[in-house]
């Protein structure tokens, strides 16, 4: 349906509109206009309209935008009327709050297997997921409907990982490791880098500092 070439600018804003939008819903707000959701977004009213034209507008004029009927039609555009199924390798501390983060459900992605390779977490529980060996992994993936891999690994074992598991058929892998993967164009990667993120915001405190001085 949408087949244009879309800024990656556009595609990390679609989140924040879904999540303000479902905001709205929870306060039973009917209807909002562009202007009234940049107030709320801290994004012009234009680069709202342009954003959601990329994907056919769904405003009306004198009228705004119906925020259940834009909510339902950004998470499609999402994917999120797809329910997918996700696997986490490394079983520490991020790996046991992603697997405790219930919000993932209400967004359709489902942990249905936890990996790691230390005897002292192998066969503990978490959240219902008995922790598996990592030695199972690959005979796990070729007999299980797997969409999306989570890799919190030490990042000298995540390139090696990741290969394996773009190997054996994974085609989304959502890593946490702080290093880049190099992977076949047909596997989608997105990216978190936690002290990445840090050093950002350092930095615009630094700025902030420099501003005051």
């Amino acid at each position: 349906m949408y087949k244009k070439e879309i800024s990656k600018a556009v595609i990390n804003r679609l989140p924040r509109y879904y999540r303000y939008l479902g905001d709205l819903l929870e306060k039973d707000v009917v209807r909002i206009s562009s202007k009234e959701l940049s107030e709320k977004m801290k994004v012009t009213a234009s680069q709202i309209r342009q954003d959601l034209n990329n994907f056919g507008g769904f405003g009306q004029q004198g009228y705004g935008y119906n925020v259940e009927y834009l909510h339902s039609e950004i998470g499609k555009i999402l994917g999120l009327d797809t329910k997918y199924n996700v696997i986490i390798i490394g079983a520490g501390n991020l790996g046991q709050a992603l697997a405790n983060y219930v919000d993932f459900e209400r967004r359709g992605f489902f942990v249905k297997a936890i990996f790691d390779v230390s005897p002292k977490l192998i066969g503990t529980q978490i959240r219902g997921s008995i922790v598996r060996a990592s030695d199972d992994l690959e005979h796990y993936i070729k007999n299980n409907q797997v969409d999306i891999a989570a890799i919190t690994v030490p990042k000298t074992k995540a390139p090696q990982l990741a290969a394996d598991l773009a190997k054996w058929g994974i085609k989304g892998i959502w890593n946490f490791a702080p290093t880049d993967l190099n992977l076949p164009k047909d596997v989608t990667v997105e990216n978190v880098h936690l002290a990445e993120s840090l050093m950002k915001l350092s930095y615009r405190l630094s700025g902030k500092e420099d501003m005051k001085a």
